[in-house]
């Protein structure tokens, strides 16, 4: 479909909007940087893509000796495609001063800077999301000197090239840790593929848990083994209420971690209605497929189930699980999870585990936490008291086979709960976190995240701060204390709210 471009109202004025189908943060890197290259490449001028600090804006390196010619080519991309420019170094007196690149006085400190930022106004066709200045492509002016070219400012590759080298194509996604699959390729210098000490090389699955819990058939299962009577009716009860946060998480993926190789949805032989499962990088798991012991299913209990999860067949080494109330709320790199070494990360909370043995009067998270520490107090001679934040966990799977070999009946025990008890074991939100920190295979790390419990009279309100802050890397919508008579009003709220955060549609959605 031809680009449209339209005036939209970004932060109270007005800007020359592009409209783009399927737009994601890492396609509008890329719009801009082939726009930049573009035009360098019709007008002859000598240039090369960075390794680069800032991992959703790209950096094109051009001559200082050709500053007259390169500013005359930016000058008229941004005139004819209604571009925006911007001082990056030296920094502007004010950080978010830019112009309208078609003005001739947006160039006054731009034009003299010795890096500037093009960048262009992206939206999708629904106009509830914009990607701007952040997405935008740098320009460094290169410093002639002694048969060398030496960098204006830091990347992460180096300071000088030779000036008379030739440049060499290098795939585009190389030049972010974002990553992806896409296919272009740039114009580079050697020096800047090199393998570096934190780029990871292995690649990384994401798993998701899901249940309907209208499916009449998976509540008769249910309504069987806890001996109640199954009435048709209870198949639209208000508490198995749909907001399709599957869809809505899957697309937070699609587009903020493009670097994730493989998606598992592990269900109890349940597949979305709207899911195209023939796409070849996801697949729907039964917990037929991955228990070690089938005859204990069918459970019901998210305990039992997260504890085989690392017997997913084809699953990778490093894999990050989602609950289906887990959202990226924007672009993260996998060094976010993981390091390069193989290491995870985890991400402590705030929250306690209370003290003391299981008692009847503990949750059963409180109840999983406090068998967790008591296997660790055996195997590490530590005290557990923290609990981890509610974002997705980063988890490999040897570890989780070490776990289950070192606690052989316990694992068995929590595998076999089929609602969650006082004897379970929570294993992907804690228990792995903690096996593999003091056995050397995980570290801190940090995310912006946040947390909203649904169930709280100004839900509309925070939604709303939400979507126009935007600065969550990571965010849960829990419902654990909705009432049956307030769940009609939280759908009501917050299905226009994901539309709204997530409007443009994953590879994974039925069309």
């Amino acid at each position: 479909m031809a680009e449209r471009r339209v005036k939209l109202t970004v932060d109270l004025l007005p800007r020359t909007v592009h409209v783009h189908e399927r737009l994601t943060p890492l396609r509008a890197r890329s719009l801009n940087l082939t726009a930049v290259t573009g035009a360098l490449e019709a007008a002859g001028l000598e240039h090369f893509v960075v390794r680069g600090t800032q991992d959703c804006a790209s950096v094109v390196a051009v001559r200082e000796d050709r500053r007259a010619e390169v500013l005359a080519c930016l000058r008229a991309l941004g005139r004819d495609s209604a571009a925006y420019v911007a001082s990056v170094l030296p920094r502007p007196p004010a950080r978010d001063l830019f112009g309208d690149a078609g003005e001739p006085g947006s160039w006054r400190r731009p034009g003299q800077a010795t890096v500037l930022r093009l960048f262009w106004f992206r939206t999708d066709p629904a106009r509830t999301l914009v990607y701007d200045r952040e997405y935008g492509c740098d320009v460094e002016f290169w410093e002639a000197d002694a048969g060398v070219l030496t960098a204006p400012r830091t990347n992460r590759a180096t300071a000088q090239v030779p000036a008379g080298a030739a440049a060499v194509p290098a795939p585009a996604a190389a030049f972010t840790r974002l990553g992806g699959d896409e296919p272009a390729r740039v114009r580079t210098r050697p020096e800047m593929t090199v393998t570096l000490p934190d780029d990871i090389g292995f690649p990384i699955d994401v798993v998701y848990t899901w249940v309907d819990g209208t499916d009449p058939d998976w509540q008769r299962r249910r309504a069987q083994v806890t001996g109640e009577t199954y009435h048709e009716e209870s198949a639209s009860a208000a508490r198995f209420l749909s907001r399709d946060e599957l869809r809505f998480s899957l697309r937070s993926v699609h587009a903020n971690a493009p670097w994730v190789r493989n998606i598992f949805i592990v269900t109890d032989d349940q597949t979305p209605d709207w899911l195209d499962t023939s796409r070849p990088n996801l697949r729907v798991v039964s917990h037929k497929e991955i228990f070690s012991d089938p005859s204990v299913l069918p459970v019901f209990n998210s305990h039992a189930i997260e504890s085989q999860l690392h017997h997913i067949d084809g699953l990778a080494e490093h894999f990050v699980y989602f609950n289906d109330d887990m959202f990226l709320g924007r672009p993260l790199i996998p060094q976010s999870f993981f390091l390069s070494n193989g290491l995870s990360r985890f991400f402590l909370s705030q929250g306690h585990v209370p003290l003391g043995p299981v008692s009847p009067d503990d949750t059963p998270v409180d109840a999983a936490c406090k068998n967790n520490r008591r296997l660790l107090e055996q195997r590490f001679g530590v005290t557990i008291t923290q609990v981890f934040q509610h974002v997705p966990y980063p988890l490999r799977r040897s570890v989780m086979r070490e776990i289950e070999a070192e606690f052989p009946d316990e694992y068995a025990a929590t595998m076999a709960s089929r609602f969650r008890s006082t004897r379970d074991l929570s294993t992907v939100s804690n228990l792995y976190h903690y096996y593999a920190y003091h056995s050397g295979r995980a570290l801190p790390g940090a995310v912006r995240y946040g947390y909203l419990q649904l169930a709280v009279p100004d839900l509309a309100a925070r939604l709303n701060r939400v979507l126009a802050r935007r600065d969550w890397d990571a965010f849960c919508l829990n419902d654990a204390y909705s009432k049956p008579e307030e769940l009609a009003y939280q759908h009501a709220v917050l299905l226009p709210f994901l539309e709204s955060y997530f409007p443009v549609a994953s590879p994974y959605e039925l069309s």
